[in-house]
């Protein structure tokens, strides 16, 4: 599990024979602070077929500065530990910057993936893609939600 959390360099390396071998190289990103099932079925449809995906994790810094001081719930590694868990997720980088795109622009992965919810707006990165795909994401389950109820009940 933890041989899939990579440092860009090592990603790197790995890159080539894999895209020899013909597999399509996947992408995509978040900050997957608190996993649901919305998670799981996203890097699920994320990663079926010949696929290798990959993963940028925001770190812990890139979401304080996204989402505030109270955020991640969850640290980084203990983030990248859960996602590496995944038979759907291949590897794991972890990235500082507000948006994956320096990530996307190293990595050059054939397909970058995002939830619906990005249709018709800007994602970073899809300037250096073959394609972008949308996933239809499970209805109800954000991490956003699961806090705010959370909250509440207090």
């Amino acid at each position: 599990m933890l041989n899939k959390i990579l440092t860009l360099r090592a990603l790197l390396k790995k890159l080539p024979a894999l895209r020899r071998s013909g597999r399509t190289i996947a992408f995509t990103n978040g900050c997957f602070d608190l996993m649901h099932i919305g998670h799981v079925k996203y890097l699920e449809k994320a990663g079926r077929g010949n696929r290798v995906l990959v993963v940028g994790l925001n770190s812990d810094r890139s979401i304080r500065r996204i989402k505030g001081p109270s955020r991640p719930i969850v640290v980084q590694r203990s983030r990248a530990a859960v996602l590496a868990a995944l038979e759907s997720v291949d590897f794991v980088v972890i990235f500082n910057e507000e948006t994956p795109a320096k990530l996307i622009a190293a990595v050059k992965p054939d397909v970058l993936i995002k939830g619906a919810d990005w249709k018709g707006k800007a994602v970073a990165g899809q300037d250096v893609v073959k394609r972008v795909e949308f996933v239809k994401l499970v209805k109800g389950f954000s991490t956003s939600h699961i806090i705010d109820k959370i909250k509440s009940e207090k």
